[in-house]
């Protein structure tokens, strides 16, 4: 009884971490995985290096962004960010 009475600070420390760190965290990246997997062709995007362009093509792991001077960068998926303005209307 002693040692459960010990260990419970620990046990308390782990699940405050788990429901204040560990899984808003894991909701964070399966939201951003949700978005990734969900980009279309004109899509108006920003990456994680701040370029903002349109979805000019796009395969499994990569996509091409046109950007505001006509030119076309080639980025991985994993590179956006956020989706500014989705063409179906749904950001």
């Amino acid at each position: 009884m002693d040692t459960l009475i010990g260990l419970s600070p620990f046990i308390l420390m782990f699940v405050l971490f788990y429901f204040l760190l560990i899984r808003p965290n894991q909701k964070r990246q399966k939201a951003i995985q949700t978005m990734q997997n969900s980009l279309q062709k004109g899509d108006k995007i920003v990456t994680i290096g701040g370029l903002h362009g349109i979805i000019d093509g796009l395969d499994e792991a990569k996509i091409i962004i046109k950007c505001g001077d006509g030119s076309r960068l080639t980025y991985d998926r994993s590179a956006i960010r956020e989706v500014v303005e989705s063409v179906s209307g749904n950001n």
